[in-house]
């Protein structure tokens, strides 16, 4: 198969689709990769090493869409890498379109076969290509926050550990997933006072026995919400509904109740956010002041250590896109049902659920339909 590897084209995204360690093991497996010139630099990887690896090194992004099969990349598609993609070729990246029309819109209309890292299941239930990148996100939330809680950025002035004799900062993390609870880990270490909330009593339970009395735990009702972010220097959003937008647990009218300078970091933003008031913002400019209340909202967040992201990434990815390389679609996807979930678009049709409802399309049930 010929396989495409684009530069990143969104604010501030260095990560790039294909590693060299990983475009070696495509290239061993017989297949074709086209690199676009520089696509590597972010990370650390120049041309020669892709060359090295057995890519070929092609000038343009045009001529990788132009001559690739299948195009693997990080981000979602930007409106005009979604006019270069076609019919019959396979798109392998992340996503996140339920929140996302103008992009459903485009994709549906180039007829391209979309599948999204953020859909596809583990055997053992779980979202492996989602957890790497969340795992990132989650740590790299209480870095982020603690930086915005700088009075020079907006926030209260308030140092997340404390020192001897002034009380820590108190931290809420909504959700105890793979975000929440790599949040959780960083912010404990910090010396922060955390509270994780969550509607899964195991996962609770948990992290209870992980963290003893250094966490608290509570049931995510909406009075436990309310009374914790009024009460918070620093919340974290951690929530995850599955192809689907993000239910909004934070009202704008609550954040005039909120500690003024305290800061809401929505690592949910890339599925709609789960604060009312939240708005995808970029490395570039990464918050703004709602009714004194600091918002920082990046959509890429792990797109600011693309080494680390880039490399986490392909240990998860790099097993799926040599079985839709070494198989083609639509085998693969037959083969594994997991993979088979992370089909969005086909055809110009939507074949999961969640984006259908949240954006009014039908849905194609895919095993059926790719079997027709």
């Amino acid at each position: 198969m010929q396989i495409g590897v684009p530069k990143e084209i969104k604010n501030h995204e260095y990560r790039v689709g294909l590693t060299p360690a990983s475009v070696r093991e495509l290239v061993a497996h017989g297949h074709t990769v086209f690199v676009e010139h520089d696509a590597g630099l972010g990370i650390g990887c120049d041309d020669a090493q892709y060359l090295a690896a057995g890519a070929t090194v092609l000038g343009t992004a045009a001529e990788v869409f132009e001559r690739a099969a299948m195009i693997v990349k990080v981000k979602e598609p930007q409106p005009v890498e979604c006019r270069r993609l076609r019919a019959g070729q396979l798109l392998f990246t992340y996503l996140h379109l339920a929140p996302d029309p103008e992009q459903t819109r485009l994709l549906v209309e180039s007829g391209v076969t979309a599948i999204a890292y953020e859909t596809v299941t583990g055997a053992r239930g779980g979202l492996p290509l989602l957890a790497p990148m969340s795992e990132v996100a989650g740590r790299m939330a209480i870095q982020a926050g603690a930086h915005a809680l700088e009075k020079a950025h907006g926030g209260r002035g308030v140092l997340l550990g404390g020192v001897p004799g002034v009380a820590p900062a108190q931290v809420s993390v909504i959700g105890g997933g793979v975000v929440g609870a790599g949040a959780i880990r960083m912010a404990v270490g910090m010396g922060a006072h955390v509270t994780v909330l969550d509607r899964d009593i195991d996962r609770l339970r948990a992290l209870d026995i992980e963290y003893g009395p250094r966490l608290t735990t509570l049931f995510a009702t909406r009075d436990a919400i309310e009374a914790q972010v009024l009460e918070s220097d620093l919340v974290v959003g951690a929530v995850l509904v599955p192809g689907a937008a993000a239910p909004k647990l934070v009202t704008r009218a609550q954040l005039a109740q909120m500690r003024p300078g305290a800061v809401l970091v929505d690592v949910s933003i890339d599925q709609g956010g789960c604060f009312e008031t939240s708005h995808p913002t970029t490395h570039a400019e990464p918050t703004y002041v709602v009714d004194g209340i600091v918002h920082y909202c990046v959509a890429n967040m792990p797109g600011a250590v693309p080494r680390t992201s880039t490399f986490a990434l392909n240990n998860a990815t790099l097993p799926y896109t040599l079985a839709l390389a070494d198989k083609g679609f639509p085998q693969a996807l037959f083969d594994d049902a997991g993979l088979m979930a992370g089909l969005n678009v086909h055809a110009g049709r939507i074949t999961c659920r969640a984006v259908a409802e949240a954006l009014d399309y039908e849905c194609v049930e895919p095993g059926e339909w790719l079997r027709g």
